[in-house]
């Protein structure tokens, strides 16, 4: 049985995402910020938690950690090298290292960029890639505390995985990214195909992700950057769009 990613809209446009393995199996919570909401959505699907991944230290990732282990009393697996600046760590992982999730594994891809200490979850049985704030739909996260050389690496290292991937990312900014994206690459056809796509789905309440990876690779500009200098000039061009 795969792992399932659905997507919890939390905060303003941040999505927290529950994985299941199978259809009533064990359930994991990425990125845990609002616990109102995620609550809810736990105990539809029977008030069960089984484990908390963190993907990086910021508030809007973490905030709800304390209250949902203390409710549930699951373990919070992270990155070790962020450990001082995450909620307490019951797991504490490196690169290439893995988390169980029932019978699925989530294996660590360290993807500093975004911030020093970030972390992708990959679950092979499923596709399902829980990337935070380093990959979205069609941009990649503000440089906060890495170089753009560090954001090039932590994408060439999502890039590789395969096409069928799930890109599960931490926030809705899909519709602003496309604008962007249009201006940039405006005559990349699936990228106009793409953009025509959010805008039905925006305009009926639906979240724009997960999205492929073969699909980001097709039409994200940042994936599609030739070297770490040229994805430097479009997040700077991107930070002032």
């Amino acid at each position: 049985m795969a792992v399932h990613a659905t997507p919890i809209p939390i905060l303003k446009d941040n999505y927290a995402w529950l994985l299941q393995d199978g259809d009533a199996g064990a359930l994991a919570l990425v990125d845990p910020a609002e616990a109102e909401p995620l609550i809810a959505a736990i105990e539809a699907r029977g008030g069960r938690l089984d484990l908390i991944l963190l993907t990086h230290h910021h508030a809007d990732h973490v905030a709800a950690t304390e209250p949902l282990r203390a409710r549930y009393g699951c373990p919070v697996a992270g990155a070790r090298f962020d450990a001082p600046r995450l909620p307490k760590l019951d797991i504490a992982l490196d690169e290439g290292e893995t988390v169980a999730l029932g019978a699925a594994r989530g294996r660590v891809i360290a993807t500093p960029g975004h911030t020093r200490g970030h972390i992708a979850w990959f679950f092979a049985d499923g596709a399902v890639l829980a990337c935070g704030d380093t990959l979205f739909s069609l941009g990649c996260g503000r440089l906060f505390e890495g170089t753009a050389e560090d954001m090039f690496a932590s994408l060439a290292k999502l890039k590789a995985l395969p096409d069928e991937t799930l890109v599960c990312c931490g926030h809705e900014y899909t519709l602003s990214n496309a604008r962007f994206a249009r201006a940039v690459d405006p005559a990349n056809p699936a990228l106009l195909d793409r953009i025509n796509e959010i805008e039905r789905l925006r305009a009926a309440g639906l979240p724009t992700v997960p999205t492929t990876l073969a699909q980001e690779r097709a039409t994200n500009p940042f994936l599609r950057a030739a070297d770490a200098k040229a994805l430097g000039a479009l997040r700077a061009r991107k930070d002032n769009f």
